[in-house]
């Protein structure tokens, strides 16, 4: 998926894009705010323009994925308007209409039953156009060709405990801090909302950083000093195995800190060096990791204390904001008409488009589950009219069920009688629409993206305000880590230089 990168972006032009996204996103307001499993309770169908609706009425998933995300499988072309037979082999070209499709030697050619209206076509492109860019600037091999458990980037006592996306993230985010830290002549790094250690102890053990790790959860942080001494333990007897890779001077480990950070008071454990301060002063690196909520606006606040010199964070959590104090930020987006984004966008923006895309291309039994959820959702109104959206409890291996068999598993867990009478016909009938469920949430994950562009740019505009130099870079690959865009900021500019961080470390 295409998008606009930060960087190439003046502040004006940024105040623009703010501008752009709250006009788009009141236009669509109705499929943002939607709740998929009221498709049927609410007729969301109904609430498409008629043209949209016979535009996607039919398409399969993969055809939802090519044309409508914008995420083809391989060997696909997408095409829009008439087309004819094409020679060449069996390949197949993709269109934004209704049609069968139809083979004969060395061609193939679909047969289209409606072109795409224009206003879809533009919620498309505005879509693309308007989107922070989440496909990294660097291109290299998958670190997870030869094994997709283990990060070839990273040596075997460091990816001990650590899941492959999570290996995927502390490299790269690693690797962003210490070249910052390098570029701003930092003393220090603070890991805020720490968790169990993985990034900070890449950070000290692997990169050899001066790392003060601070969480909230006491469980969290003893486990991450037991974690901490397995590691120092794995690289001595590494070390002793093959003397070549000993590390030049002693290792240290993170330094831990038991803490709760507040978003609207400052942390003055967060700012306490180590170390004895040098002749210059402390100088402070902030980072976050998926900093959940208002944690993420933590870092941003503490940023404007003198010592605190660069922050690279990567937020998450959208949808635990507070509200006011968490959005917006910034002035300028403050002060736009239709800036509000209510909790359901918010947590719409926290979904894995590239994921859900994928799951498309594969057109796997899974995507029925929203379907069946909103079957359910008509037979708990019908019941209990006052009981609303009620939270349903996984219910394992969806995909091979019949219909009334989930509703009357569902039925159980939201505490009514699974034995109620269920109209079979009316199931069904719903059943029969799954495509169309489908259409219509890959709509609202289309202008997902946009939710999490303005909540982004609105940081980036607040740091602006204040006088700081701010961009925004994606750093993981977003079918690895949806949520990949990291912020970076320093209090000075760091002209051409900055160009280092959107590099790959070979």
């Amino acid at each position: 998926m295409l998008g606009v990168s930060a960087r190439g972006l003046s502040h004006e032009e940024r105040r623009q894009l703010a501008v752009n996204l709250t006009r788009v996103l009141a236009r669509y307001r109705p499929i943002l705010d939607a709740y998929i499993i009221e498709f049927f309770t609410d007729n969301l169908w109904g609430t498409l323009p008629c043209s949209w609706q016979e535009a996607l009425d039919g398409l399969n998933p993969p055809q939802l994925a090519a044309q409508l995300l914008g995420m083809p499988g391989e060997g696909e072309v997408v095409r829009y308007g008439q087309e004819g037979p094409r020679a060449g082999g069996p390949r197949v070209s993709l269109s934004g209409c209704n049609g069968a499709i139809h083979r004969g030697p060395g061609l193939a050619y679909r047969r289209y039953r409606s072109v795409w209206p224009l206003t879809l076509l533009a919620l498309k492109s505005t879509a693309y156009a308007l989107a922070f860019t989440r496909t990294p600037g660097f291109q290299t091999p998958s670190e997870f060709l030869e094994n997709p458990s283990q990060s070839s980037r990273l040596t075997a006592p460091f990816r001990k405990h650590v899941r492959p996306k999570k290996q995927h993230e502390i490299r790269r985010l690693g690797e962003l801090v210490k070249k910052l830290s390098d570029l701003t002549g930092c003393t220090q790094v603070v890991d805020i909302g720490s968790g169990q250690g993985h990034l900070s102890r890449f950070m000290s053990l692997g990169l050899g950083l001066t790392v003060k790790s601070i969480e909230g959860d006491r469980r969290l942080v003893e486990r991450a000093q037991r974690l901490d001494r397995e590691l120092l333990q794995a690289l001595e007897k590494e070390e002793k195995r093959s003397p070549q890779v000993t590390q030049a001077g002693p290792r240290h480990s993170p330094h831990h800190v038991v803490r709760w950070v507040e978003p609207t008071a400052l942390c003055k454990e967060l700012l306490l060096p180590l170390e004895p301060l040098p002749p210059c002063g402390a100088r402070l690196l902030l980072t976050g990791l998926h900093a959940c909520g208002d944690l993420s606006v933590a870092l941003l606040r503490h940023f404007s204390c003198p010592e605190v010199v660069a922050l690279a964070s990567v937020g998450c959590c959208y949808m635990k904001l507070s509200e006011p104090g968490g959005y917006p930020l910034s002035q300028w987006v403050a002060g736009l008409r239709g800036s509000e984004l209510p909790y359901r966008l918010r947590e719409g923006a926290c979904h894995a488009l590239e994921d859900y895309a994928e799951r498309l291309q594969r057109a796997g039994p899974g995507l029925r589950t929203h379907c069946y959820r909103a079957a359910l959702e008509t037979v708990i109104r019908g019941a209990r009219p006052e009981l609303r959206r009620p939270g349903v409890q996984g219910i394992p291996r969806v995909h091979e069920l019949k219909i009334e068999e989930y509703v009357q598993r569902g039925l159980r867990r939201v505490g009514l009688d699974p034995q109620l009478p269920l109209n079979l016909a009316a199931l069904r009938a719903h059943q029969a629409q799954e495509n169309r469920v489908v259409a219509f949430f890959s709509l609202a994950l289309l202008l997902a993206p946009l939710v999490e562009t303005l909540i982004l740019l609105d940081r980036l505009l607040c740091l602006q305000e204040q006088g700081f130099y701010a961009e925004l870079l994606p750093i993981f690959s977003p079918e690895l880590s949806p949520r990949n865009l990291v912020l970076v900021a320093t209090k000075s500019p760091l002209g051409e230089a900055f160009s280092l961080l959107e590099t790959e470390d070979s």
